[in-house]
């Protein structure tokens, strides 16, 4: 399935099932596990990259090596954070969601990090960012699940606030994958994800179509 606006409410029901819970014991057993893996992170259940192999292999390769302490990242799709906890190493980090019940959840487990700037998102924007000001621009679970207009909507708003050289990270929906033809992931490939980059003005420097079961990696440029 296709997801042909906003209106999806595919996280926002994920993260009241699991704050719900079952039944009692189901949620206590929930909430350990939660604050045993990442300090009660939501998000967490899908794969922690500190933890899981592919991941960890995306993390060392596409996000550990351009972390540099005077440089600033955003990071879109937050959710409840699995991969923000990531780029603390930055200066500066915006974390910018669409949807304010996953902001939240995301606020209450980064209270404490002052460099850290929670943003809510008409869809595809980024409010309060100014221009030419993000060093690296990460995302990993968001635009899997959202269709090419609004893909290519957030390319279009990527490129004003991306410093000239600056590095991108997009995590997207394979549909030539079997795991990426359930419901929930968006229309995609890897040869229509490289024309719509290209189409904004950027330039491909890597991609990994293979560590990920349900999608693929392109890291691109100014």
């Amino acid at each position: 399935m296709a997801l042909s606006d906003l209106s999806s409410t595919l996280h926002t029901d994920q993260l009241k099932r699991e704050i719900r819970g079952l039944w009692w014991p189901l949620r206590i057993a929930r909430a350990i596990r939660r604050e045993l893996a990442a300090g009660g992170i939501y998000g967490i259940q899908w794969g922690d990259p500190e933890v899981w192999t592919p991941l960890r292999f995306i993390r060392d390769r596409y996000v550990l090596p351009f972390i540099k302490p005077e440089h600033t990242a955003l990071d879109i799709g937050c959710g409840g954070g699995r991969w923000t906890r990531q780029l603390l190493g930055f200066n500066r980090v915006y974390a910018v969601d669409y949807y304010e019940d996953l902001l939240v959840e995301f606020r209450r487990s980064f209270r404490r990090y002052k460099h850290v700037t929670a943003i809510r998102n008409n869809g595809t924007d980024f409010p309060g960012v100014p221009a030419q000001s993000v060093d690296y621009i990460l995302s990993f679970g968001c635009f899997g699940h959202i269709n090419q207009g609004l893909i290519s909507s957030y390319l279009a708003n990527i490129r004003p606030i991306l410093k000239p050289g600056g590095n991108a990270v997009i995590h997207y929906s394979d549909k030539n994958k079997i795991m990426a033809q359930g419901s929930g992931f968006s229309d995609n490939t890897p040869e229509e994800m490289r024309a719509l980059v290209r189409r904004h003005g950027f330039r491909i420097i890597d991609e990994d179509t293979t560590t990920m079961w349900n999608g693929a990696i392109v890291h691109f440029t100014i």
